[in-house]
């Protein structure tokens, strides 16, 4: 087997941790904040994960969604691509069915241009918003082929990026630029290779479709906590080596905030847990205030959600969040920890990333 398979898909292990650790950046805006603002938190979070030791940086794709301003994750990065020079960037994930496959590959390309070795392109089939605001994305509202095609609309992305449709395909004399082809044109200098593609999911169907085509999967535990080891289990057990990995290699994406005393880790959660409650009683608003959300009247049924919300996030002290953690490695056995910390300011969320790396004993401390 080739001696490079799961080159810029494995990370190494910084410090203590027991697996590599990475983070997930849904660009929160909080009440009273600006998408300005947030940007440049993410920006500061990006270079503090460089910093840090941190393995790859992620942005979500999410649509008309008021306290999430990562609708476009290839502009995104391009941003955080200037501010930044080892640490990998990538979509977690781009939502492929919202998409021609021929502008991902040509958004990515660009990007692999930009930031040459260090793009990641994570791909997902769900709509990331509501069903009337993809059908306006998708121009239909027959949402569910969308879905049913994503092993077709992925091959055709990946042909794209591997420039290499068979001859007499429709798409044969198309190239995405910049791509494989300018390496092979008279003159070319470019590098061939591509960014790797990592499959996205929250159940088994990605699981299993990224097992059979020997991809890097990423699960999203932070949400379908419940799904996190049947699907696991069955990437791995689906798993066939491939062009791009030789073994499995999994990913999962955690809640997990660090605070310098319990009860503040606690009052920044529940910021994130009632934005959830309101974006699941069809209400998505800009991310609460602490205050706002302490005050908050919960009902019975709003209570019983946000308690067991909580649950599925490791939060508290460094010390607490690092045994959390450890113990979800261990549980999971997850290859790579990608964390997301979801609160009102990007002072937490900055603080909580300083702090888990600290207890771990990451490199680059201030």
């Amino acid at each position: 087997m080739e001696e490079n398979r799961g080159d810029g898909i494995r990370g190494t292990a910084g410090g203590t941790a027991p697996v590599p650790l990475s983070v997930l950046d849904l660009v929160s805006v909080g009440a009273g904040r600006t998408a300005s603002q947030a940007l440049r938190t993410s920006v500061d979070i990006a270079k503090l994960a460089e910093r840090r030791g941190f393995h790859r940086y992620w942005v979500a794709e999410h649509h008309s969604m008021p306290g999430v301003a990562s609708s476009s994750p290839a502009v995104i990065l391009a941003h955080l691509a200037a501010y930044t020079e080892r640490i990998r960037l990538g979509s977690g994930g781009v939502m492929l069915p919202n998409h021609a496959p021929l502008v991902i590959a040509e958004q990515f390309g660009t990007l692999e241009a930009m930031a040459p070795g260090r793009v990641d392109l994570g791909l997902g089939r769900a709509p990331g918003t509501d069903g009337a605001t993809a059908a306006a994305l998708r121009r239909t509202d027959r949402l569910n082929e969308g879905a049913d095609d994503f092993p077709e609309q992925l091959a055709e992305l990946t042909r794209f990026l591997d420039d290499d449709f068979p001859d007499g395909h429709p798409y044969a004399r198309i190239h995405a630029v910049p791509g494989p082809v300018q390496a092979t044109s008279p003159g070319g200098v470019q590098s061939a290779a591509r960014p790797p593609v990592w499959l996205l999911g929250s159940s088994g169907f990605s699981a299993q479709l990224a097992g059979v085509l020997g991809l890097p999967f990423a699960f999203a535990h932070h949400f379908s906590a419940r799904n996190t080891v049947p699907a696991l289990d069955l990437y791995r057990e689906s798993f066939r080596p491939s062009a791009a990995l030789d073994a499995p290699y999994a990913l999962i994406g955690v809640s997990a905030l660090a605070a310098d005393e319990e009860r503040e880790a606690r009052r920044q959660v529940l910021t994130g847990a009632l934005s959830m409650v309101r974006l699941r009683t069809g209400r998505p608003g800009l991310v609460p205030s602490p205050e706002e959300a302490e005050a908050h009247d919960f009902s019975p049924m709003e209570r019983e959600f946000v308690d067991g919300w909580l649950k599925n996030i490791v939060h508290g002290t460094p010390d607490e969040v690092r045994s959390g953690l450890d113990d979800l490695a261990k549980r999971t056995g997850a290859d790579e920890l990608m964390i997301t910390a979801n609160a009102h300011g990007g002072e937490a969320r900055l603080r909580s990333y300083e702090l888990i790396a600290d207890a771990y004993g990451l490199p680059g401390a201030a």
